[in-house]
């Protein structure tokens, strides 16, 4: 059997969920409603969930017969820059997440390792793992305030958005500048 490496949980904690009013017979259900304050470090490099923003919980627990089924959405606000261009985004992401939750010394403890499935301890259950993977993964790696942002002039660091269509910077090439005093009009 795994031993429990698992810290103590607060149960005031926000993303705690407390078990105790959902029976341990299979088929039994609780629904859970709270708006939450998000973790520290909830996001990407460029796009992350701002630290104390409004976590919107809608989620359900169902009883099984090896522990308690925690499924729904979590609604976060998102906040970070444009990948192509630097400006600000500001946004909502709807995850789903879907849990399980075994009970101590249920069969799961001979047939899973310790990490693979979330534990209960106790009657608590430390849902900030499972949202925190759900909403990290669904956030992009490289962020664009829209699709079809053209991002910045490579050469003067312009927003194109801003520029002239006709803008440009002429370079030319030290091998060949020689070549261009032979011809100063161009032609």
């Amino acid at each position: 059997m795994p031993k429990n490496t698992q810290t103590n949980l607060d149960p005031r904690s926000p993303l705690v969920l407390d078990t105790r009013e959902l029976p341990r017979r299979p088929g039994a259900m609780r629904t859970v409603d709270r708006v939450v304050k998000a973790p520290a470090d909830l996001g990407l490099e460029l796009i992350g969930v701002p630290e104390g923003a409004d976590l919107r919980l809608d989620l359900r627990l169902e009883s099984v017969s090896e522990g308690v089924l925690v499924s729904g959405t979590v609604d976060v606000p998102v906040s970070g820059e444009c990948g192509r261009c630097l400006r600000p985004i500001d946004d909502s992401v709807v995850v789903n997440i879907q849990e399980l939750y075994a009970y101590e010394h249920s069969t799961t403890d001979e047939t899973t390792d310790e990490d693979e499935i979330g534990r209960l301890q106790g009657d608590l259950i430390d849902l900030e793992p499972a949202v925190r993977d759900a909403v990290v993964l669904e956030l992009p790696t490289n962020p664009v305030c829209r699709a079809d942002c053209p991002g910045l002039c490579p050469d003067c660091g312009g927003l194109l958005d801003d520029l002239p269509a006709d803008h440009n910077h002429e370079q030319v090439d030290p091998r060949w500048a020689a070549l261009s005093q032979l011809n100063p009009e161009g032609d």
